[in-house]
């Protein structure tokens, strides 16, 4: 396809200069790694000169990245020259696998480097380096080039990013060396290429770098935005340079230290699987184009993680270390795309069986994520949209396409099932600096639009530089029905890590929803109650100052003098903020139910069911926690039991908080299905409850036991599902109707982590799940309050 006219203008200089000869332009150490295509460890010299670089007498050397006095640097003798406009190759160690060897090297050593993080440098000597501090090796005159990566203390300025056992990290075509390795180097799918010019790895056929535009050169290249998006998820120019790239910047971020511009092609092609947008990176180094520019853009493309590439994220296809000419100004933006109900399809994700979505061709008619993965980049819009999702306080606001998609009374959109995500939800940045404080319900209304992102927490999302306005759509705090004088009343609440650190007001609040909108229940089951000193970590586990503050918060709001019963938790043992030793804990109200104690309980021994009489059981230690050596709770929180009475009536309760949902793979990640890899010890956890329980039962099945708390769990997924196995407790959420099942919300979707559970004896428990906190922009918590009464 020709060129729009208003690409054709005259040009401005380039934004970068290149080194005036040899530079490190490229290190891999994940050479055989788990993995790792390649077999070897490389380091790649380039020469951006007019002539010849001669190596007498040099060498390249690596230090560790974190040193210690004991640090030595280790050296690899190269002799030769690297050829004007070309590289070199040194071959490093070997790794223990991967399948594909490096391009015949120039030089070989036998440095086994981290795949993450080191130094590596260009030295005029073949003596080992004593320098140990990047000062000290840049006041070393022998150093002609230092590159650090990962988290290296040796480097330039700042450490280069994305190194790992499948990245390199690699400079620009351009060879651009302006001392500052964060913003000189990028991770990219590795490419050695040696002194013949000879390239593999990354999908690159020969291994050779564009020719640096000159500053007259105002052609466009061969290779459009759509050639570099191509029609999967990664691109088939990674890891290859490009040369003059056309397009019009649509949006600049210019904050962060990822920083950048979206541009996008005017002359889309037919193909509706290739993204007509795409992101340039220009590191910590602030852009220099403005929106409406034409330009022509010349780097490498690279496909970066948000994360990390172990972290399940999709990619990021990138133009890093860009040289960019800007042929004109004021030129009108490629139109912003609407997404609406009709254009995202309801299907979310293809099934790669568990694996890989990456090599699979995109089918945008067929899966939200692919429809979404081919405009990476471009700019969509959307108009008078719903939200789902409360701002954050990142400004990040989820919306909805689709308000018809499983609507919750509040305007939300509730999880049903694994299989449906709901592929309506779309997240709302932005780039402006546009705030927005919407709450669930809320109408998004106007236009927000702007380029298409990823993102490792959230997924795909809108980058606005253009933001609607809210319009309220009056959600309240929900207020629970009081408990009549002979129902119990027993609440379960995550108070998100409290601790006496924390302000005032967020004791205040929480006291007016256990008061106010929880009704005073005569039992709370709290979860993330830290010890007297939070995050500190210095040894400390008692948490009755914690626990004080909070019982006298609740009583100048004009609730109860409640007392409460906790076990301390061994140090570091139960998980959650380090240092913080969160636990859970029973609060309750002694004027209107007694707590039955019973000596024995503490960190590490199990409390046993023992007969009490004839018919009755009853607990061996009050409070007590159930089985704490099991490998179960390792890292995680231990169930308390207690046993109260109340009206004469025997009820025992346990407060729960399992394990969490982090370490899974994400909704939108590149695995499909994702891995759920925090279930099994969840699975663990709701084995030894329903253990526990059944035991009970067994002894007394007319017993009233309440089993409640943080399941961080689903009421469809298998810990759930095994918790309540034989029939031993009833999973009270499920009595409500489908829209209504919920208490957390989390990327947009409406779903429940929460849980109040019952024995069969209890008989028409009264339930609610009180929303106060989880759909409001202003939230205590994250998590909503339950409360169930029982006769």
């Amino acid at each position: 396809m020709g060129v729009a006219g208003s690409l054709l203008a005259l040009p401005l200089t380039a934004q970068a200069t290149p080194s005036p000869d040899a530079v490190i332009s490229e290190a891999f150490g994940g050479g055989g790694n788990s993995g790792a295509t390649l077999s070897h460890d490389f380091i790649e010299l380039g020469n951006s000169g007019d002539a010849p670089f001669d190596l007498t007498g040099w060498s390249v050397q690596y230090l560790s990245g974190a040193p210690t006095a004991n640090s030595k640097w280790q050296v690899t003798e190269v002799t030769g020259a690297i050829p004007a406009g070309g590289g070199y190759l040194v071959q490093e160690a070997k790794g223990a696998g991967g399948d594909t060897p490096l391009p015949t090297p120039d030089a070989s050593g036998a440095i086994a480097m981290s795949a993450t993080s080191g130094t590596v440098a260009l030295v005029h000597s073949t003596a080992p380096l004593t320098c140990l501090t990047a000062a000290d090796c840049a006041a070393d005159d022998r150093v002609k080039d230092l590159v650090g990566f990962g988290t290296a203390v040796v480097r330039e300025t700042a450490p280069a990013t994305g190194a790992g056992n499948t990245t390199s990290v690699t400079r620009n075509a351009a060879l651009t060396d302006t001392d500052d390795n964060s913003a000189d180097l990028t991770g990219a799918a590795p490419s050695p290429r040696n002194s013949a010019g000879d390239g593999t790895g990354g999908g690159d056929s020969g291994g050779e770098p564009s020719p640096t535009p000159s500053p007259g050169d105002t052609a466009p290249g061969d290779v459009r935005i759509h050639d570099v998006q191509g029609a999967k998820r990664l691109s088939p120019y990674a890891g290859k340079s490009v040369t003059n790239v056309p397009g019009v910047v649509t949006a600049v971020r210019s904050t962060g230290s990822s920083r950048g511009f979206w541009f996008q092609d005017p002359e889309p092609d037919d193909n509706p699987a290739t993204s007509e947008g795409l992101f340039v990176f220009t590191g910590s180094a602030t852009p220099q184009v403005k929106p409406g520019d034409s330009v022509l853009v010349s780097g490498k493309i690279t496909e970066y993680y948000p994360g990390g590439q172990n972290s399940g994220s999709q990619s990021v296809t990138e133009l890093s270390g860009p040289t960019t000419t800007v042929l004109s100004s004021g030129n009108e933006l490629p139109a912003a795309e609407a997404i609406g109900a009709g254009t995202v399809p309801e299907n979310y994700a293809p099934d790669a069986k568990g694996g890989s979505i990456e090599p699979l061709e995109l089918k945008p008619s067929q899966y939200a994520l692919d429809w979404y993965e081919s405009r990476e980049g471009m700019r969509v819009r959307v108009e008078d949209v719903r939200v789902v999702g409360a701002s954050n306080a990142y400004n990040e606001t989820w919306i909805t396409t689709k308000p018809r998609q499983n609507p919750t009374p509040s305007g939300g959109t509730v999880l049903t099932g694994y299989d449906n995500p709901n592929s309506g939800r779309l997240l709302i940045g932005s780039l402006t600096g546009g705030k927005l404080k919407a709450d669930v319900g809320d109408t998004l209304s106007g236009t927000t639009a702007g380029p298409l992102d990823y993102a490792n927490y959230g997924g795909y999302n809108v980058q606005s530089t253009t933001l609607g306005t809210v319009e309220p759509g009056g959600l309240e705090p929900d207020v629970a029905k009081p408990a009549k004088s002979d129902e119990l009343s027993v609440a379960t609440y995550n108070v998100e890590n409290l601790d006496p650190q924390e302000p005032q007001s967020k004791y205040d609040k929480l006291a007016q929803g256990i008061v106010k909108n929880l009704a005073s229940p005569d039992v709370v089951s709290l979860e993330e109650i830290q010890d007297n000193n939070g995050a500190t970590d210095d040894g400390t586990v008692a948490a009755d100052q914690t626990l004080a503050k909070f019982a006298d918060a609740i009583k100048k709001a004009g609730g109860p003098a409640y007392d409460w019963r906790a076990i301390d938790p061994q140090n570091k043992a139960d998980g959650g903020e380090p240092g913080g030793n969160i636990r859970n804990v029973f609060l309750f109200n002694p004027k209107r139910v007694s707590f039955v104690d019973r000596p024995g309980g503490d960190a590490t021994t199990p409390v046993e069911v023992v007969k009490n009489g004839k018919k009755g059981v009853a607990l061996s230690a009050s409070p007590g926690r159930i089985n704490p050596a099991s490998d179960a709770w390792k890292n995680s929180r231990k169930p308390l039991a207690g046993e109260f009475t109340f009206r004469g009536r025997q009820v025992f309760v346990v407060g729960n908080h399992f394990n969490s949902k982090g370490g899974d793979q994400p909704v939108h990640g590149v695995f499909q299905p994702p891995t759920l890899g925090s279930e099994t010890q969840r699975l663990a956890q709701a084995e030894e409850v329903n253990t526990f329980v059944s035991g009970l039962l067994a002894k007394d099945k007319k017993a009233k036991v309440v089993v409640l708390g943080d399941m961080n769990d689903y009421q469809f997924s298998k810990p759930l599902t095994t918790l309540t196995r034989g029939g031993v407790l009833v999973d009270l959420i499920n009595t409500l109707p489908q829209a209504e099942r919920y208490s957390y919300v989390y990327d947009g979707n409406s779903q429940t982590l929460d849980h109040i559970l019952v024995s069969p004896a209890i008989k028409k428990p009264g339930y609610e799940v009180v929303h106060i906190n989880a759909e409001f922009a202003d939230q205590t918590s994250d998590h909503d309050p339950q409360v169930v009464r029982v006769k």
